[in-house]
């Protein structure tokens, strides 16, 4: 006797708790699998993005790192057809007379720019947040040196900074000082590019921490003020604090523009006298570019040296920003 038994459409499926549910229909578990019209529409403003920073930024990247472990010459540049040579051209790097020297004066023009720039920065910025007459116009003036292109503003420091004719040196002879070989100068040379940059980089500075004080609400300082904190008390106690967020932000971007700082260098001394201001950026350069034979291996090292270092310091500010979070 043959018995036939009926199987269910669908199974009744349970849940964590145990209890039994009707199995969604696969037309209706096919049709949620299938993307939406949002969906669709996500990745059509994404796809631009994402092909823009592919060939701007991630295949540069590559090349970069391609050239940088293999002996690239003229020729094989343009035929391809290059050596792979693993690690060699980081192990001239490091082994060049050149390499400590330009580590130093990258660490040391890095550093002393981003305080100079962040301290100034938030100086004007908290001076401006009174609100004062002629508050707008003065700010729109502080813009001027980040509005400028590069090459103005290191021509114009270049003819400001000059030994002969420069008005630095007219305005020291004018008190009675003598003239200062400020871009011919191994002891100058670092000096004065500094300054410069610093002057650059200031109103980027004032312009973000202007924008993070507008966002500490007033009634802090109002309740501050009645409790007897002076202007020091309030500045170091709320002011501060409160714009640590944007400050890291500031400082992180500040950093990463810094570490690559090739144009003022090479506008004003070229990375001289005698390397006085040579900095991996302007280093890098040199090997790849400004020689007869260049070395586009070992310029690519020094290069992919100034990305692994942005990168670190970008993964600890994220680490630090994710403690503050869970904490």
């Amino acid at each position: 006797m043959n018995h036939t038994t009926q199987v269910p459409d669908r199974l009744p499926v349970r849940d964590r708790t145990g209890a039994a549910t009707a199995a969604p229909p696969p037309e209706r578990a096919r049709a949620r699998r299938r993307p939406s019209s949002e969906q669709w529409a996500a990745w059509a403003f994404l796809a631009p993005v994402t092909v823009y920073l592919a060939l701007f930024y991630a295949y540069p990247l590559y090349r970069n790192l391609d050239l940088s472990l293999r002996d690239y010459t003229v020729r094989s540049f343009v035929q391809g057809d290059a050596p792979f040579t693993g690690l060699a051209n980081y192990r001239t790097v490091f082994d060049d007379p050149t390499f400590a020297p330009a580590l130093l004066h990258t660490a040391v023009f890095t550093a002393v720019c981003l305080l100079f720039q962040y301290a100034i920065g938030l100086a004007l910025a908290v001076f401006f947040h009174q609100n004062f007459r002629l508050s707008a116009t003065l700010r729109a003036l502080f813009l001027v040196p980040w509005l400028l292109p590069l090459i103005v503003s290191a021509s114009t420091w270049s003819w400001m900074l000059n030994s002969d004719s420069g008005i630095v040196n007219a305005a020291l002879h004018a008190v009675g000082l003598g003239p200062v070989n400020w871009l011919t100068s191994p002891s100058w040379s670092l000096t004065s590019v500094i300054v410069a940059n610093i002057w650059i980089g200031v109103p980027f500075n004032l312009v973000v921490l202007y924008s993070g004080l507008q966002s500490i609400p007033a009634g802090l300082y109002e309740a501050a003020a009645l409790d007897g904190a002076g202007p020091w008390r309030r500045f170091w106690s709320i002011t501060f604090p409160l714009l640590r967020p944007v400050s890291a932000i500031t400082l992180l971007l500040g950093l990463v523009y810094t570490l690559k700082v090739f144009d003022i260098i090479w506008i004003m001394t070229k990375g001289g006298p005698a390397g006085s201001s040579t900095t991996f950026a302007t280093w890098s350069y040199q090997l790849g570019f400004g020689n007869l034979l260049p070395a586009f291996g070992p310029g690519a090292a020094v290069g992919n040296l100034l990305v692994v270092a942005a990168l670190v310091f970008g993964l600890v500010y994220l680490r630090v920003q994710r403690k503050q979070y869970a904490s």
